[in-house]
């Protein structure tokens, strides 16, 4: 929605209200608030004579409730509306820039389900020279003025790029497109959902593009309007009722006495909720006191019973789903968006918390839930008498991914006071622990607690007046109080109620009046200053985030319906701390955190960068906090430099853990004891108002990444020149020597393409550790590999002699023997993993037989067998304890070749037969031949004599 729209809404609204006064500038982004822009200045009333404008300003028509505003020089510049009425109008102190930032980027989005991606359409616009569609965010293609531009800033070198803040990844564009855009191709992310828009530094007429974050993640669908259907509402005259996705705040729903809104995009696009007729009556259905979001549902209490809405169905949660029937009187999910997480246990991840004044249960999957607690545990567990109520006041999510809070209050006679107490519980663990948490209020008064985005479970609770804050642990606690010392928030905005409190990552805390006034703190502080009028006090409105996370409004009428409009907070904020002269304690607060969740395995350490700088001679330093499990140790480094007055301090913290996993009792106990979730924060330690950012917090989850994964170097799943096929092992090859031949199916999707290997030809594996993020490193750890067919024969070259072992060395073999009845995946690993390289260690042996442990440093290779060829599939395991929390395993197979075929013992046999009886035949031949030679010499004469002539 246009500022001009809001205004003619706000106009139209201001009939019986108090005056106020506003501002605007095109677009939507006050970041960009200098002397090139030109600001719109509204008064609401009927007192109104003129504006009271700086001479370093001009403004079109001093004397019209509607004018623009320009500032041709740079600084604080005092405003004030003139009136009839002798109440003078509050004036502000608007901060002028003299920016060299003055152009924007103008985004729209296109998804692609088929491949799951996205198309990010970019080009630049100058906010003061743009299209009315542009300035809404509406537009489809650039205006002609911004066409120029973009075109101009290509020719100079602009590339835009996207960067996601959690997983740094950077996608560039296509090519420049001809009517002046380019095209970015992302994947649709559900973790990674914080992106930066940036470009070349590249500048025209002295004007640089202003950096923008956006949310993104998979396309949020509404629900679409059935005919028919009726509307779901608040009782009639009650405030809006809000709520929002906590990773995706522009997913929204809205509840009011009128209707029921949805919007996937900070309501610049909305649709109406509503439920078919026949399942509630009309008073149930204007009667939601409470509302939950889900991706593919929206839950609503009414009248002590859940109900679900989807985009087919609108059923009652009953006992069938684990829930009571009714007396429910609270709805709560995570407020702050916790994608990644650590759990020890095989429990799951709940997903919104649901109590009655009873009982406490946690919702799942498929919206199934079960019961946590009751009110006779909850009294046994505060050692109260029979005769004592006890009763939950709420629930709330904490800091923590996997910790809840419950406020609960007990008395004896429960007619005047109530004592209250708060528990946190542990999902992971299951375990309860009362807080340092004591209060003691009146029975009518109902405290909403709201935990800060902090290490530590900070948190604010607030009821219809009041709000309460417990700092650092529970250690700092008291009432918020006004700059006039007033404690009581209703006394200093005309009597009206506490409506909406929204709290960002940076520790702004805003506190919205139903009459909308305003309020401000930060964390850690213990005082509210209040904000100028924004709104008149009739209107209806509640306060969101947009896709910047940046505060906005959504104003509600019966008329305008939903209308949205940002809300220029760090400006006003600037405006009113101008005469308190609060300044932030330092210059800058710089880190080098690059997300606020890291993971660390054995053997690694974490190292954070973090520096202050603040005018010389004030002292400050930089403070580390940390909750959850002592599982890490750490050591800083210090760094001082004085110069031109201002002092500059770096620490080098490092966080590590020393543990030696090898050859203890029980490893997967120790394990357990050294995993879980620690956060840690780091703060200034000294703190206002004004300062940027709060405190910085991390997550460093303890234990095994699920990401993590290895694989054995050169070896794929894609690109096989082979399909399935099948394989007999013959029976004599196999470990068990089973009586019949094993025919194996080939699986080339779950064993991956096979390898090719000539006889003769040793294997040695190099493994290869991956993460989400692609390539780690090449693992250095010992590792074992067997054949998952039971195949055993294979060898190794070395033996543990020649692997410098003094006791005998494991073996698969033996490990089978000694922990016969186990899978064979758990025979043999890091629990039960003894080296060979000491005397206290194992027991002499045969140190002949072959080695089976590989690394990536030893000659260690697989042998094949020289008289026949086969096909291996081979299971890697890291073998060494103090490598990873993981159990890193992976598949590779072996086909080798070249080998002539062994023939059979009967051919040979038979070969032999007939040899044999070729050599006896030709002895026997022989010895008939030479006798029958030797008998011709023996009868007849060896010399015959000469015959006698005949005479005739």
């Amino acid at each position: 929605m246009s500022a001009r729209e809001v205004v003619v809404l706000l106009w139209w609204l201001s009939g019986c209200a108090s005056a106020v006064w506003r501002y605007y500038i095109n677009g939507s982004d006050y970041s960009i608030f200098s002397t090139r822009s030109s600001i719109a200045l509204e008064y609401e009333g009927t007192s109104f004579l003129s504006w009271q404008i700086p001479g370093s300003c001009k403004v079109e028509n001093t004397n019209s409730t509607r004018t623009k505003l320009n500032c041709v020089s740079a600084g604080v510049h005092t405003i004030r509306a003139n009136v009839k009425d002798q109440n003078k109008e509050e004036e502000r102190y608007l901060t002028v820039d003299n920016s060299h930032i003055c152009f924007m980027w103008y985004y729209k989005i296109v998804d692609v389900m088929d491949n799951l991606t996205q198309i990010v359409t970019l080009w630049v616009y100058d906010p003061e020279s743009s299209s009315k569609e542009e300035l809404q965010g509406t537009a489809i293609k650039p205006s002609t003025n911004s066409r120029i531009l973009t075109k101009l800033l290509n020719t100079l070198g602009q590339c835009p790029f996207i960067h996601t803040t959690v997983k740094r990844r950077v996608y560039v564009p296509d090519s420049f497109r001809p009517e002046g855009t380019w095209d970015i191709h992302l994947p649709m992310s559900s973790d990674d959902i914080m992106k930066e828009i940036k470009g070349n530094k590249v500048a025209f007429q002295d004007c640089f593009i202003s950096n923008l974050m956006i949310l993104l993640t998979f396309p949020k669908i509404t629900m679409a309007e059935i005919s028919g259907d009726l509307p779901l509402t608040l009782p009639t005259g009650s405030p809006l009722l809000s709520t929002w996705s906590s990773c995706m705040p522009t997913f929204t729903v809205l509840v009011t006495d009128h209707e029921t809104f949805q919007s996937n995009d900070s309501f610049r696009t909305w649709t109406r909720i509503r439920v078919p007729p026949g399942i509630l009556s009309d008073a149930e259905r204007h009667n939601v006191t409470d509302v939950a979001l889900f991706n593919n549902g929206i839950m609503f209490l009414i009248n002590g019973a859940v109900y679900l809405k989807t985009e087919k169905t609108f059923q009652k949660l009953d006992s069938s789903k684990g829930l009571p029937k009714t007396e429910i009187i609270g709805i709560t999910r995570r407020r702050w968006c916790q994608i990644r997480y650590l759990f020890k246990s095989e429990k799951r991840k709940s997903m919104l918390a649901i109590w009655t004044k009873s009982e406490f249960y946690l919702g799942f999957s498929a919206f199934r839930f079960t019961k946590v607690i009751d009110s006779s545990m909850l009294k046994a567990a505060l050692k109260l008498s029979p005769a004592h109520t006890v009763a939950i006041e709420s629930v709330e999510y904490t800091g923590h991914p996997l910790e809840l809070a419950v406020v609960v209050y007990y008395c004896s006679t429960c007619t005047t006071t109530k004592s209250i107490r708060m528990l946190l519980y542990n999902e992971d663990s299951g375990k309860w622990a009362f807080q340092d948490f004591h209060l003691q209020l009146p029975m009518n008064r109902n405290l909403v607690p709201h935990f800060l985005y902090s290490a530590l479970p900070d948190l604010i609770l607030w009821d219809a007046h009041t709000v309460y804050y417990y700092y650092k642990n529970f250690t700092v606690t008291g009432i918020i109080r006004t700059e006039t010392g007033e404690r009581n928030l209703s006394k200093s905005s005309h009597g009206s109620k506490i409506h909406n409190v929204v709290v960002d990552r940076f520790g702004s805390i805003l506190v919205k009046m139903e009459n909308n006034v305003m309020f401000f703190l930060k964390a850690d502080i213990t005082d509210a200053i209040k904000l100028h009028a924004w709104a008149n006090s009739t209107i209806k409105s509640a306060l969101f985030f947009n896709k910047s996370s940046k505060v906005y409004l959504v104003y509600f009428s019966e008329q305008f319906l939903v209308q949205p409009q940002e809300y220029p907070l760090y400006l006003e904020l600037q405006s009113v701390i101008h005469k308190t002269k609060d300044k932030c304690p330092y210059m800058a607060f710089q880190h080098n955190i690059l997300s606020d969740f890291y993971f660390m395995d054995k053997g690694e350490s974490l190292t954070i960068w973090t520096q202050i700088v603040y005018p010389e001679n004030i002292g400050l330093h930089i403070i580390v906090e940390h909750y959850g499990p002592s599982i890490l140790s750490w050591t800083q480094k210090i760094s001082y430099e004085i110069a031109s007055g201002l002092s500059t301090k770096s620490v080098l913290t490092t966080f590590s853990q020393t543990t030696n996993y090898e050859s203890v009792d029980d490893y997967f106990k120790l394990e357990e004891k050294n995993m879980g979730l620690m956060l840690i924060q780091f703060r200034p330690s000294e703190f206002s108002k004004t300062c940027p950012i709060a405190k910085q917090v991390l997550k460093v989850a303890v234990g095994c990444d699920a990401n993590k994964y290895i694989q054995v170097k050169g070896f794929s799943k894609t690109g096989c020149q082979r399909r399935d096929f099948s394989y007999v092992i013959d029976k004599e090859f196999l470990r068990d020597r089973p009586s019949e031949n094993l025919k194996i199916r080939y699986d080339v999707g779950k064993y991956g393409c096979p390898r090719r290997l000539e006889f003769n030809e040793p294997f040695h594996p190099i493994i290869e550790l991956f993460d989400e993020n692609g390539f780690v490193k090449l693992v250095d750890a010992n590792f074992i590999v067997w054949e998952i067919h039971g195949r055993d024969d294979y060898t190794f070259n070395y033996t543990m002699k020649q692997s410098g072992c003094i006791n005998e060395a494991q073996t698969l073999k033996a490990m089978l023997e000694e922990n016969q009845g186990l899978p064979l995946d758990d025979v043999w690993g890091p629990q039960n993993y003894k080296p060979c390289f000491s005397y206290a260690i194992g027991k002499p042996g045969d140190l002949n037989q072959p080695y089976e442990i590989l690394n990536r440093s030893n000659k260690n290779h697989l042998q094949w067998p020289m008289d026949h060829s086969g096909m291996y599939v081979f299971r890697v395991k890291i073998l060494d304890p103090n490598f990873s929390f993981c159990n890193l395993t992976a598949i590779f197979a072996i086909e080798t070749f070249g080998v002539i075929p062994r023939p059979s013992f009967y051919l040979v046999a038979a070969l032999i037969f007939v040899l044999m009886l070729t050599f006896i035949s030709i002895l026997v031949l022989s010895y008939f031949w030479y006798m029958k030679i030797y008998r011709q010499f023996i009868f007849e004469p060896l010399h015959k004599p000469p015959a006698k002539q005949k005479t005739h």
